[in-house]
């Protein structure tokens, strides 16, 4: 009887002759193509998965002819005996694997239903205590609104009456100081309000402003301003800024200047020289002239005068000279 070749062997047999087909093809490939060694390694790899294949198959078909003792044993046979033996009723097993799959389904739909239930109810117990806070916040603001509007009105009824009756009191006021103020007032109030004063020299004042009784007859019984005795040739500042209007020789004044600032205007009369001329600006304190007594004059002095709208005001009540 022939020798069986174990699958060892015959594995090994298969790749001692792979490898010399393998050393033959290597010898070839010098006057092949690449290509078609490629197809021909393929080949022979499919050859040798089908002889693999096959000599796997026949180990297997020697083994259960060594061991067909065990596999068809007489124990073996009655189990399988036993188990063809047994009358199962596929049916009843469909049947009650649908009625469990249906009672699982009906059991999720009866929760989700359930579910469903609980949260609309929930939804439509949050919404009505929604729509009465909603009420109740709305009758409150309703209240608070009422409750300003009345304080509202109240302090508007307050104010009101607070307004007219401070309108009443500056009326009265107005009216009382209107009464009791006269123009001269009126302009020294005005002038000191929007004009600023410095004395134009330091001196003696010689003769005041308003009614006199002059020992000359030259010399006028109404002064219109207030004559300040000073050294010939001291210099007089001016005091405020503005422009001169009016520089003069002519007249009883003697050298004079006008200097207008608004509504108001100064005058330096009797003076021995002008440094200023008409036209030009003067600042406060500025030397514009010298001490004279030109014009009108009994000796050297500054008359210094006051107007506003070319009415004549005491400088006395303007500035302390």
């Amino acid at each position: 009887m022939e020798r069986v070749l174990t699958v060892e062997e015959k594995i090994k047999r298969a790749e001692e002759i792979y490898a010399r087909k393998q050393e033959g093809n290597i010898r070839k490939t010098a006057t092949v193509n690449i290509n078609d060694t490629n197809k021909k390694d393929i080949k022979l790899l499919k050859k040798m998965t089908i002889q693999i294949i096959i000599s796997i198959g026949i180990y297997f078909f020697i083994y259960i002819i060594q061991n067909g003792n065990y596999i068809f044993s007489e124990n073996i046979l009655n189990k399988v005996n036993e188990i063809l033996s047994y009358d199962t009723n596929f049916q009843e097993i469909y049947e009650g694997v649908k009625s469990q799959i249906n009672n699982f389904q009906n059991m999720q739909k009866d929760g989700a239903i359930g579910g469903a239930r609980e949260d609309n109810k929930e939804e439509q117990d949050n919404h009505q205590s929604q729509e009465e806070q909603n009420k109740e916040q709305t009758n409150q603001e309703e209240i608070q609104n009422k409750e300003d509007n009345s304080e509202q009105k109240e302090n508007t009824i307050e104010q009101n009456e607070q307004k007219d009756q401070s309108q009443q009191e500056a009326q009265v006021d107005n009216s009382d100081q209107s009464k009791e103020m006269t123009q001269e007032e009126k302009d020294i109030a005005n002038i000191k309000a929007t004009t600023t004063f410095i004395k134009p020299i330091e001196g003696k004042i010689s003769s005041k402003y308003g009614p006199r009784n002059p020992t000359t007859s030259t010399v006028p019984k109404n002064h219109t301003g207030t004559d300040i005795a000073a050294a010939l040739g001291t210099k007089i500042k001016a005091a405020t800024s503005g422009e001169v209007v009016l520089a003069s020789e002519q007249g009883d004044y003697g050298k004079h200047l006008k200097i207008q600032i608004g509504d108001v205007s100064i005058i330096y009369a009797h003076c021995n020289a002008l440094y200023v001329k008409q036209g030009d600006k003067v600042e406060q304190g500025q030397e514009i002239a010298e001490v004279g007594s030109t014009g009108n004059s009994t000796g050297p002095h500054l008359h210094f005068e006051i107007r506003i709208s070319e009415r004549i005001i005491d400088p006395e009540k303007i500035l302390e000279i």
